[in-house]
């Protein structure tokens, strides 16, 4: 029989890809790993709801303390990064170091099973002319997560089921009824784990980080006024910057040396090329010329067309058509050709337009 370790996290996604996968004859094993204290859907409650559906399955359930995992990779990650004046992706460094990695690891070492399924909506192919797995859109656009999992290697994809690829956040809500899931209406988290935990993302950094004023400038240096500290501003913010205008002004700069923050009309914040660092190619192995593709530069943004010029062994640059807004140091840069990730990795410096 097939075996699987499902990633159970207690939320209505993994527990669908947990029930179909067992309704299909797989023989399922369930893994919650253990993250963090306090609320949130990673954490106590989401264990409990886990440990829930494996009894109605009646499936094993493993829990492993990563905390101290998460820790490192995701906390550390975070604050040092909000620290310096960029804003990191904690996701997709989760994915990688936290989630894939650890849980396949366990699943050979400790279980004997060679394959690893989640709840993500994304779906994995075979290319037999370049001998590669590709990473592809899900079906459903509004739920697609490819965006978050452009750091997972070949080796992961290799032994990586995604059950929900292929159908829609409503065909999933059914297929939960339709199991009797005791999470088929649980409502969906909408933040970061971390946020849900902390309340805001502004409450977690600052128990890390000691708030220290400074100053607020326009391009020039003219100070406009003052702020609590660098890590609660992100490239492209307009609201809460603390600054009384006759116009709009967005965050355009963040210089954590000199403790500023700098603003300035929309046009100053549009971007005609970046660097991003630690790419990873996904579906495709590193071209030696450019190449053009969709660029998203943020989960929720709309790809847009751009030249992906290589550099070196895991860095590039990225020219786009058209000047576009806020790209933001720390966040995720990901390249498509049509549904299928070809590669991405993180910003590192815009070029202002």
């Amino acid at each position: 029989m097939n075996k699987v370790v499902v990633g159970l996290s207690g939320g209505v996604d993994s527990s669908v890809a947990a029930a179909a996968l067992h309704r299909q004859g797989y023989d399922v094993v369930g893994l919650t790993l253990w993250l963090m204290k306090g609320k949130g859907q990673c954490c106590s409650e989401g264990m409990i709801d886990a440990a829930q559906l494996c009894e109605e399955l009646e499936i094993p359930h493993h829990i492993v303390d990563t905390r101290e995992l998460f820790e490192k990779n995701i906390v550390d990650y975070l604050v040092s990064g909000y620290g310096a004046g960029i804003t990191p992706l904690p996701c997709s460094q989760c994915n990688k170091a936290v989630k894939f990695g650890p849980m396949l690891n366990y699943a050979r070492s400790e279980l004997g099973i060679d394959r690893i399924a989640t709840g993500h909506y994304a779906r994995i192919t075979f290319d037999p002319a370049s001998d590669r797995y590709q990473l592809r859109r899900a079906v459903d656009p509004s739920k697609d997560q490819s965006y978050f999992l452009y750091d997972l290697s070949q080796e992961i994809l290799a032994h990586t089921v995604f059950p929900l690829g292929d159908q829609t956040k409503a065909e999933t809500r059914r297929m939960a009824a339709e199991f009797g899931l005791h999470t088929a209406e649980k409502p969906e988290s909408q933040d970061l784990c971390l946020i849900e935990a902390h309340g805001s993302m502004r409450t977690f950094l600052d128990k890390y980080l000691t708030p220290q004023q400074g100053n607020i400038v326009d391009r020039s240096g003219k100070v406009l006024g003052q702020h609590e500290g660098v890590h609660h501003y992100t490239i492209g913010q307009r609201k809460g910057i603390g600054v009384a205008a006759d116009r709009p002004l967005y965050v355009i700069g963040i210089d954590a040396v000199k403790n500023q923050v700098i603003v300035g009309d929309r046009t100053d914040a549009q971007t005609t090329e970046f660097t991003v660092q630690r790419v990873n190619w996904v579906s495709i192995s590193e071209p030696t010329m450019p190449i053009h593709a969709e660029v998203q530069i943020r989960y929720r943004s709309q790809p847009v067309g751009a030249t992906i010029v290589p550099l070196s062994d895991d860095r590039v640059k990225v020219v786009f058509d058209e000047p576009e807004f806020s790209v933001t140091p720390g966040q995720a840069a990901v390249w498509y050709h049509g549904d299928v990730l070809l590669g991405g990795g993180v910003i590192e410096s815009p070029t202002v337009a």
